[in-house]
């Protein structure tokens, strides 16, 4: 390995994830470490307990590294953490209160309200505010804690937090994590309905840069604990879903990723933003200027570990028995929500199948659900989708992507480390050592395994998946029909 040297930080829900990269994706070194959590995790946690692990982990990862490395040629560093966890900040740039989680659900009403007031205020702009917006937990903060929050100098995100931690530059956050705090990232502006109608001052509110744009260098204090030169850079970071989607690889026009886990989840780049009328789609602005729509269905993998027992035999035994010519639907719980809106839908398979083959038809219906997403993609945006870069647990069954590759007649690729991390390790390279994203992502993902469509396996699966649709019609669940590519 040569340098320069790379460093991505995840903060997820449960533990900090740090990774040190080179130029061409691989990875030198990486620690993690959980957090302490309690009852009251999933609506707040500690910003200081965040920092504490994340320095420690640094310290372990530079450790290592330095036996392997000099340090001295490492060149930058991003972060990546939950979309809509929201901290409110003193004027010394301290938390006034814990993190409020993305996955606290206390904002119902107010993301009732945020929503109501974006579609009569700035219907152009993002609309899908619920409770897990950072917006809505800004207002709910404001009216349960009114003497908190007449001391509140500003709001920021969860990887601004350990950002200004490793810089001391503060008052900065990227178009990602904006979006959900009510940013209009169509034209680059914070509304005005955020302090007309919602209270908010316009103070509390951050400057906005694209992700992966130097904002400053490590604090002295920062880079003598890791033994690192205070010339380092700090780059503005993303949300984790999108730091997972560039190191699946999918960062050029016409990529898209899907992740396979509990839910299946689609990201990729338009030239053009996506307007969908249903609102199961969203975007987030590409750091070169594209868009990243992106959508997560109620289906996915779920039922693979909760169902059935004995993985490895199973994913052997549906390799001989695909394409099974049966139907069925996974969904594990009540109502659809992307690719169609069904509250309705209920899930199903046909009764009496041997296990083998009812794992394999399970499978099945799950990529039928994501090419039925793509078509609707592509029909809304005009725009073909060229290539599928594959994560998450359901991408290791060599089954399943030979399913997903001929289900979709498009080719399907499976990177080499596909972490969040690592993601943020690509985005900090970015513009430090590379012109662009695109650039760094193409030097820096590494395809572990390709499966490309056979035309006799594709042109089974086309049938299959037109009877799925009727089927699913005929359920009330799919109401329009949608030709993709050929």
């Amino acid at each position: 390995m040569t340098g320069p040297y790379f460093t991505g930080i995840d903060v997820g829900t449960q533990g900090a994830r740090v990774v040190l990269t080179d130029a061409a994706g691989n990875v030198v070194a990486t620690h993690e470490d959980v957090f302490p959590l309690n009852d009251q995790s999933r609506e707040e946690q500690s910003p200081e307990l965040w920092w504490d692990t994340c320095l420690r982990c640094l310290t372990l990862l530079f450790k290592e590294a330095g036996s392997m490395i000099p340090l001295h040629e490492v060149r930058a560093i991003a972060v990546t953490s939950t979309s809509g966890t929201v901290i409110p900040l003193d004027k010394d740039h301290r938390p006034l209160h814990s993190a409020i989680m993305y996955s606290d659900n206390r904002s119902a009403e107010e993301g009732k309200w945020c929503r109501e007031m974006a579609l009569t205020h700035h219907p152009d702009g993002y609309t899908g505010f619920n409770a897990s917006s950072g917006l809505s937990k800004m207002v709910w903060f404001a009216r349960h804690y009114p003497e908190k929050a007449q001391q509140i100098a500003q709001w920021i995100h969860a990887s601004d937090y350990i950002t200004g931690k490793l810089s001391g530059s503060w008052g900065v956050t990227d178009y990602t994590n904006a979006l959900k705090s009510g940013f209009d990232v169509r034209h680059g502006f914070w509304p005005a309905y955020l302090h007309e109608q919602l209270s908010l001052k316009r103070q509390w509110l951050p400057a906005v840069v694209p992700s992966g744009t130097p904002i400053g260098t490590l604090s002295l204090a920062v880079a003598s604990a890791l033994g690192l030169s205070q010339k380092v850079q700090v780059v503005a970071g993303m949300t984790d879903g999108c730091a997972s989607q560039i190191a699946s690889g999918a960062i050029k026009l016409g990529d898209w990723n899907t992740t396979i886990g509990t839910t299946l989840v689609i990201k990729g780049v338009t030239k053009e933003e996506i307007r969908d009328p249903d609102g199961g789609l969203y975007c987030h602005r590409h750091p070169e200027g594209f868009w990243m729509p992106g959508g997560a269905s109620n289906t996915g993998a779920d039922w693979v570990t909760n169902e059935f027992k004995d993985l490895a035999a199973l994913n052997e035994q549906a390799k001989h028995l695909i394409p099974t010519g049966q139907l069925a639907y996974p969904l594990r719980q009540r109502g659809e929500r992307f690719p169609f809106i069904a509250p309705q839908a209920r899930g199903f398979a046909p009764e009496g199948l041997p296990e083998a083959t009812l794992f394999t038809v399970n499978m099945e219906g799950v990529a039928y659900i994501e090419r039925y997403a793509f078509e609707m993609i592509e029909a809304l945006s005009g725009e073909r989708v060229r290539a599928v870069y594959t994560a998450g647990g359901g991408s290791n069954s060599e089954a399943w992507l030979t399913i997903r590759a001929n289900a979709l007649n498009l080719p399907l690729y499976k990177m080499k480390h596909v972490t969040g991390a690592v993601g943020a390790a690509i985005l900090a390279a970015s513009k430090t050592h590379f012109n662009s994203l695109i650039e760094a992502g193409k030097a820096m993902t590494q395809i572990e395994k390709q499966v490309i469509p056979d035309n006799h396996l594709a042109n089974a699966y086309n049938n299959s998946y037109q009877a799925f649709i009727a089927l699913m019609q005929e359920k009330g669940y799919i109401k329009k029909t949608i030709g993709m590519h050929a």
